[in-house]
């Protein structure tokens, strides 16, 4: 476990991150991941930063693949940035650590907005009520 990212599984996603009242920024990993080892110490210093605006986790995709499978992820490490429970933004891969924050930063400021302007279709996740 990361200090300050909540770790996350298929059992409790939807409390977590679907109900969750503040945005949700999830990487998506795997122990075997390199890349995703050498960014979580960028991770753990932005959860500490916005502690009190965004909700920081993760998933272990090889132990919880029900998640991974329904928003598409293909590969580790990718980053979901959620609000009101909807995706608004992503990213694949090792990316620059400044990338996370402004997309952390943009998330938190216009996410709200985002979700709005888009027309949601539920397919609901199979398995789950």
């Amino acid at each position: 476990m990361i200090k300050n990212v909540k770790d996350v599984n298929d059992a409790n996603w939807n409390e977590l991150v679907i109900e969750s009242k503040k945005p949700v920024f999830v990487m998506f990993y795997s122990p075997s991941c390199p890349h995703c080892n050498n960014i979580s110490p960028y991770i753990e210093r932005y959860a500490k930063e916005y502690t009190k605006s965004v909700i920081f986790a993760r998933i272990n995709i090889a132990e919880n693949p029900t998640i991974p499978s329904y928003y598409s992820v293909m590969g580790t490490p990718t980053f979901l940035f959620f609000c009101k429970g909807k995706p608004i933004n992503s990213i694949v891969g090792a990316v620059y650590p400044t990338l996370l924050k402004k997309t952390i930063d943009d998330g938190f400021q216009f996410g709200k907005e985002c979700r709005s302007k888009t027309t949601w279709f539920d397919q609901g996740i199979p398995g789950y009520a």
